[in-house]
């Protein structure tokens, strides 16, 4: 008989919780696994990656960023808001822009994220942080705002509060951020199958079937 975890399909997902194309990717490969009916056997982890590492706790607003870094204007910026709204849509997941919308350092973020997964929350803390930043108007970098949805997944906050204090799990975290880099990872989403095989982006649902169906088969 075959050890059930050598049937698994090990999933681990480079992303940063204020990426829009992460979360759209997520929903079209989730929506993939489903089709599949590989929800028992797709083991998903999700690994920290920082858009904005430098970015000063009182954040930037959004339309100034996508300016200053990629040099999009306002007619530019709103069809990208639509655009990503749409494919959000297709998927059941709300973006909510609004004009006062801002960038926020997300380092304390992934460090609740590994706390999570050390608990067997870090999923659904990771969809909770994606909709508190795009769905609800939520600062995650405020400890408040973390700490409250941190709660609302099952996790014990004043545990959780340690967590964001703890200098040993803030090395690990920037360790696991540089190591991703050095394997050639410079932009999120990153899927990695079985850490052989990598995807950079949010591919279509049906790449991500093919993929999967692959491995399955194996």
């Amino acid at each position: 008989m075959n050890d059930k975890k050598s049937d698994k399909i090990k999933v681990d997902i480079v992303s940063d919780v204020v990426c829009p194309w992460c979360i759209v990717g997520y929903k079209r490969l989730e929506a993939a696994i489903n089709e599949l009916g590989l929800q028992d056997r797709v083991e998903i982890e999700w690994q920290p990656f920082e858009l904005n590492p430098d970015m000063s706790g009182q954040g930037e607003n959004l339309r100034a960023h996508v300016l200053r870094k990629y040099g999009a204007k306002r007619d530019d910026s709103d069809k990208a808001r639509a655009n990503i709204s749409a494919l959000g849509a297709e998927y059941g997941f709300t973006f909510d822009y609004f004009e006062e919308m801002k960038i926020v350092n997300t380092r304390d973020a992934h460090l609740l994220l590994d706390f999570a997964h050390e608990e067997g929350l870090q999923h659904q803390l990771k969809q909770r942080l994606f909709a508190a930043f795009f769905s609800e108007h939520k600062d995650v970098s405020d400890r408040a705002v973390l700490l409250a949805e941190a709660q609302s997944v099952g996790l014990d906050p004043a545990a959780a509060a340690l967590a964001l204090d703890d200098a040993g799990r803030r090395r690990r975290v920037l360790n696991q951020e540089v190591q991703w880099q050095q394997q050639g990872i410079t932009g999120v989403p990153t899927v990695i199958f079985n850490r052989s095989s990598a995807m950079t982006g949010a591919h279509p649902q049906g790449t991500y079937k093919d993929v999967l169906r692959k491995l399955a088969s194996q």
